[in-house]
């Protein structure tokens, strides 16, 4: 994984049939994100462990599971026993996140922690030394291809700060709505990796189209 900006493309806007060209269409990506969905902590229903791990078997690239399920003290440690490279469970779906991202950094996934846009950050910026990541999300989760909410930016500041003040290697992802347009404002704020997948999925080029978001987001760091 590049220590500059991190991209990491959705499968949900992959063509799910092609699964294997699907993400070796993306190698020089920095990951693969995966989003699980049960249709109860949101309203959509992807695939559960047996597609990450038929994923897990064929990418040429690191995967990071995003859990959009209820329950996550109970499921989540299954994911990382799959040998994934990231394990990214909601804070709203845990009694006892810190206990959960213990036990999956335990079994040797990194730990995130993902945040719903009406969640709010502070309750959790003590807890930052027990996660490799948090995940602001920039749309409510659930749905694919739904507008960039700018107003997550202070949210990713509280936790860059916080970061710093614990003196640890924190990565801030973001996912929703990223794009050229909108990858630059989510840098800025403080993001290093970056969840897109209609941006990618949806382009002509895939590696054109990682490469110019990955410039995107370098640029505004360097402001």
């Amino acid at each position: 994984m590049s220590s500059g900006p991190r991209i990491q493309p959705s499968i949900l806007a992959a063509d799910w049939a092609n699964i294997q060209h699907e993400v070796e269409r993306i190698h020089a990506a920095d990951g693969v994100h995966v989003d699980v969905m049960d249709n109860h902590f949101v309203p959509n229903l992807t695939f559960g462990p047996q597609m990450v791990e038929a994923v897990q078997r064929v990418s040429p690239i690191p995967l990071d599971v995003h859990l959009m399920i209820s329950d996550a003290d109970r499921w989540a440690p299954g994911y990382a026993e799959l040998g994934v490279f990231s394990v990214t469970f909601h804070a709203e779906a845990s009694l006892d996140p810190a206990a959960l991202a213990r036990r999956i950094r335990g079994i040797g996934a990194r730990a995130s922690l993902a945040l719903k846009p009406g969640t709010a950050v502070e309750p959790y910026l003590e807890l930052l030394p027990e996660f490799d990541q948090v995940l602001v999300m920039t749309v409510e989760p659930g749905f694919g291809g739904q507008s960039f909410m700018a107003d997550m930016m202070p949210k990713l500041r509280a936790l860059r700060a916080a970061a710093e003040r614990h003196g640890i290697d924190l990565w801030l992802q973001v996912d929703g709505g990223i794009a050229l347009d909108t990858i630059g404002i989510a840098a800025e704020a403080g993001a290093d990796t970056f969840v897109a997948g209609s941006s990618v999925y949806g382009a002509a080029d895939v590696d054109a189209a990682i490469a110019g978001l990955r410039e995107a987001a370098s640029a505004a760091h360097a402001h």
